[in-house]
């Protein structure tokens, strides 16, 4: 879903890249990093706040962490179409996520996002500017 913001080829664009940039664990792989710190699973989950990516992915939390960041960087509040777009994405990107990956709350991703939003806007600016005489 592009929005009056983005091109379709920026959202794809967008999705692709946030897609790319996720880390993301099976249990069976997060268990055995906790293993060798010498830490119990179950400590390891509670302390790093790991839930399943499309979980993560798709929370409240995240996409209202992703917008404080985008208008922080924008110093205006976040369009319609922009809030539009990092729900939509967000919620791509969690639809994709095999049942079983983990991810951790405490992570890059709206930081990623948010930065990635930046530049399209940036580059929007840039396109709809008036060419120099």
């Amino acid at each position: 879903m592009a929005t009056s913001d983005t091109t379709a080829n920026d959202h794809a664009e967008l999705l692709a890249q946030l897609a790319a940039s996720l880390s993301t664990r099976t249990l069976n792989q997060f268990a055995a990093e906790s293993r060798l710190d010498g830490e119990s699973l179950a400590d390891a989950l509670e302390r790093y706040e790991i839930d399943y990516a499309w979980h993560v992915l798709g929370s409240d939390r995240l996409r209202d962490q992703t917008l404080t960041l985008l208008e922080a960087r924008l110093g205006l509040a976040a369009t319609h179409a922009q809030v539009a777009c990092v729900e939509d994405v967000l919620q791509r990107a969690a639809a994709a996520q095999a049942s079983e990956l983990l991810m951790s709350f405490d992570n890059d991703v709206a930081e990623g996002l948010a930065g990635l939003l930046y530049e399209q806007h940036e580059h929007k600016l840039r396109r709809e500017a008036p060419a120099p005489a």
